[in-house]
């Protein structure tokens, strides 16, 4: 048993790892990373159960899993959400007091730490997170870089630089939609388990449809989720049909850091990724918020790319069209130059947009 003076520990600081995405079809996920966003293959792992291929771009880190058996997770994930991020992995550089932290504070207990020999994470745990979503617990020598999962091969290949074009760097940012009711219990359960402040909150209103938001972020920034509940009061939107395809609360996005925003739109867009199209008004009332200069501003419209900013700085974004079959998981590209927030102007964004998509009033574009 814990003893309960061990929940009042101070959380260690925890970042982000790897992202673990539970597929359907392996080789053709893989594919897709590599061909349109120029993921590089870094490590393999087999098991009678389970085939994994793990993917690097910049300091980003994803392992595609496809079950061959039904006692492996991925099978019942897939059959209820289709393809979706299943791990979130957090690093800690102490896994154990990690763990015993999260577990004092109402953690959900998927398996306790286990040291590894060799290669790779020297100590692992898993705890629950939200739904069927869970938080693999790395810790790696101090310094490391980017590494693999426990028992994955590595591979020789190598890109040859053919991310150079797109730069991706790492991972800003998750968006999880979640059951109405359930933001505050979610945000309390992220403080008091891994120490994450709420950096950010927002009700945002667009036409008769309404949702609240919540960003949690880890000390460093290492981890930053948007938590997002939709308004029953309102009429059913995006995040309603999100929870309604997804069969429940899931990652709704995952935010892609840039040095420059438009140059890797330009570059996935000429690899086929689609992106969601802004309404030329966006652009023609943008000056009256935002100083770009003409410039800046046609390139940003060329690119479809969004703008906001905050007190230290301005941010770049876009959003992907979802190529989802049930219309759900999607991916951003974001570029920040100073700002640390998420202003108001960006959330909305964010929503009208995808509103544009689900309606069927704009077409994506490439």
């Amino acid at each position: 048993m814990i003893d309960s003076t061990e929940a009042t520990e101070p959380p260690e600081d925890v970042s982000i790892d790897y992202l673990e995405i539970y597929v359907e079809n392996l080789e053709r996920a893989a594919f897709n990373w590599v061909d349109r966003y120029a993921f590089t293959v870094v490590g393999t792992r087999h098991s009678p159960e389970h085939r994994s291929i793990a993917l690097r771009h910049g300091s980003i880190t994803l392992v595609l899993t496809q079950a061959t058996s039904d006692l492996h997770p991925a099978s019942a994930y897939v059959l209820s959400h289709g393809d979706g991020v299943a791990d979130i992995a957090l690093r800690s550089a102490d896994v154990e007091a990690t763990f015993r932290t999260a577990a004092a504070n109402g953690a959900e207990i998927r398996r306790r730490p286990t040291r590894h020999a060799g290669r790779g994470p020297a100590v692992t745990a898993v705890i629950g997170g939200f739904q069927d979503v869970v938080h693999t617990l790395v810790q790696r020598a101090p310094g490391e870089g980017p590494g693999l999962p426990v028992g994955f091969v590595e591979t020789l290949r190598q890109d040859g630089g053919q991310s150079d074009d797109v730069g991706l760097l790492g991972v800003d940012h998750i968006a999880v939609c979640l059951d109405a009711g359930t933001l505050g219990s979610t945000v309390d359960f992220y403080r008091a388990a891994l120490g994450l402040r709420d950096v950010f909150e927002e009700r945002i209103v667009v036409g008769d449809q309404a949702m609240e938001s919540t960003v949690v972020q880890s000390r460093s920034g290492g981890v930053t989720l948007t938590l997002i509940e939709p308004d029953p009061s309102t009429e059913p939107g995006q995040i309603d049909e999100f929870l309604k395809s997804h069969q429940g609360a899931g990652v709704q996005h995952v935010a892609f850091s840039s040095g420059d925003a438009v140059r890797a739109v330009r570059a996935l867009g000429r690899r086929g990724v689609s992106f969601l199209h802004t309404p030329p008004a966006y652009y023609d009332r943008l000056d009256r918020r935002v100083a770009l200069g003409r410039d800046r501003s046609e390139r940003l419209r060329a690119a479809n790319v969004l703008v906001d900013e905050d007190h230290d700085g301005q941010l770049f974004q876009i959003f992907t069209a979802s190529d989802h079959p049930r219309h759900t998981l999607f991916f951003e590209i974001i570029e920040r130059q100073g700002a640390r927030t998420f202003g108001s102007a960006n959330i909305k964004a964010l929503y009208e947009a995808v509103e544009l998509e689900r309606t069927g009033h704009d077409r994506p574009q490439r």
